[in-house]
């Protein structure tokens, strides 16, 4: 009897991994941008102070304010996805759905790679 658990080979694994920190080091800068972009907007200049589009600008302002707000959020959760799917890796687990115990397909891996559920189990969640 085999009791041991399907996974991924270290080799694969370490594809996985590579993915992983390159993702990671697209969605950090991009959040960089985020965040810099939300700054630039608390500027107080004098560009166009004319009282006929200052109400637009301010309700089109604070959109954009809320906008940039949930993008960082997105990405933060984002990030920190991607982080936990490498402590996957070290722990040798990632790739294995957390709800069937199954190999998530590598193709799903390589679109998602902080999946932790096969396309099986999520559509049960629906």
């Amino acid at each position: 009897m085999q009791d041991e658990r399907v996974r991924y080979n270290d080799s694969d694994l370490q594809e996985f991994k590579k993915l992983i920190k390159d993702k990671i080091e697209k969605a950090e800068k991009d959040l960089q941008l985020i965040r810099e972009s939300f700054i630039n907007d608390q500027n107080n200049g004098t560009d166009d102070t004319s009282p006929t589009f200052k109400a637009f600008e301010e309700g089109a302002e604070t959109l954009s304010k809320e906008q940039n707000s949930i993008l960082a959020g997105r990405q933060e959760k984002f990030v920190r996805d991607l982080k936990n799917a490498l402590i996957r890796i070290e722990n040798k687990t990632y790739g294995v759905c957390r709800v069937t115990g199954k190999l998530i397909p590598k193709e799903r891996l390589l679109a998602v790679p902080h999946a932790t559920l096969s396309i099986e189990a999520k559509n049960m969640q629906r």
